[in-house]
């Protein structure tokens, strides 16, 4: 088949190195079929015909446009690929066959004790989305699609996980579950699942590390609102060391200065009784006690 094929009308998305060699396929019809399979198949014909047309109630069938229906005749894969959408006919007796949603599928990965890189234990869950993009491989390589990536989700989940630190997982969530989408899609490539999206949706930490994890988190917010106070101690003691450089040029600052304090202690309605005394009486105290 030529590399730019689109067989079955299915993975047109897809880029060239992910769509399935059909030769991998087991061949099919002709190549091994022989003369008792032909005499039954020209017999099944001849049923139909002959029941014409009551026939058809068993001879037609039909899926919907998200499914498609992967045919076997006496066992054997019917070439062709997946048939569908809409109707399609089987022969009686010597045909069945196998429908294959190709919608989203989602499931949660059940919560999973990991021991992490730093040798922390903690306890993951996440949600897988897929879907099957070629559905006679889904159906041909695989026992069952959905438990089968159920189980390789799993353990990829912890494979992945036990690579990286407590700090790692908490923190680069997007970088984990990407790399986790990647491993799960290269996996189940040869199952005709393509793995949309892996979404991490809890982290549980034990009890012990919690509270370990809270107190150093206060300790550190202690620290940094301990700091935080001393710069602004420090800034302030700044700012009144050049209000008292400014009050020093001009001595009118200060009694400026006092009469504002006066006018801001009176303004509230409280009981203290202030005797204001002029600054220039202050200063010739101070000047006799010196002489």
């Amino acid at each position: 088949m030529p590399a730019s094929a689109k067989p079955n009308g299915f993975g047109e998305d897809q880029p060239l190195s992910r769509r399935i060699n059909y030769n991998e396929v087991p061949k099919t019809e002709a190549q091994e079929w022989g003369c008792c399979t032909y005499l039954l198949v020209f017999l099944s014909y001849l049923l139909v015909v002959c029941t014409f047309p009551f026939s058809l109630a068993y001879t037609l069938r039909m899926v919907k446009e998200y499914e498609r229906a992967v045919i076997f005749r006496l066992g054997m894969l019917l070439s062709g690929g997946a048939k569908g959408p809409g109707l399609f006919f089987i022969l009686p007796c010597i045909d069945n066959y196998v429908k294959v949603d190709l919608r989203t599928i989602s499931f949660d990965v059940a919560p999973q004790e990991i021991l992490t890189k730093d040798s922390v234990t903690v306890a993951v869950d996440a949600v897988v989305y897929y879907r099957v993009f070629n559905p006679t491989v889904a159906i041909t390589n695989v026992v069952d699609v959905q438990k089968s990536t159920k189980l390789l989700a799993a353990t990829t989940l912890r494979n992945c996980l036990g690579t990286k630190t407590l700090a790692e997982v908490l923190s680069d969530r997007e970088n984990v579950s990407t790399h986790m989408q990647s491993v799960l899609d290269d996996a189940t490539d040869p199952w005709g699942v393509k793995v949309e999206r892996v979404e991490m949706k809890d982290v549980r930490l034990p009890v012990q590390l919690q509270r370990a994890m809270a107190a150093e988190a206060e300790a550190a917010r202690e620290a940094r609102a301990k700091v935080i106070a001393a710069e602004g101690e420090q800034n302030s003691s700044r700012a009144l060391k050049e209000a008292a450089d400014v009050m020093l040029e001009s001595p009118m600052a200060l009694q400026l200065r006092y009469l504002q304090t006066l006018n801001t202690i009176s303004a509230e309605k409280n009981s203290t009784i202030i005797f204001p005394l002029p600054l220039n009486l202050l200063e010739n105290i101070s000047y006799f006690k010196k002489e």
